[in-house]
């Protein structure tokens, strides 16, 4: 991937404009790392971490912003 350290950057960038949407419902997401294929994993905290509809929000609400808004990025993983 050209200018990882530049995709890492726009991917942080991007979990801010998003968190304080998580954060309203006592919960938060913690970028970890980006593999070189795209993959972001993040870390769901608060009421996130524990959430029945954590998956669905990790998938339909995380994952969906972060590749409309970066291209770069494939898929979105929660460890």
């Amino acid at each position: 991937m050209e200018n990882y350290e530049e995709v890492v950057k726009k991917v942080q960038n991007a979990l801010q404009q998003i968190r304080p949407y998580l954060q309203q419902d006592g919960g938060d997401v913690e970028y970890v790392d980006m593999t070189s294929e795209g993959v972001v994993m993040v870390k769901l905290q608060g009421h996130c971490g524990s959430c029945p509809h954590a998956l669905m929000t990790l998938k339909q609400g995380i994952e969906v912003a972060l590749k409309e808004a970066i291209p770069e990025v494939k898929a979105v993983e929660r460890v």
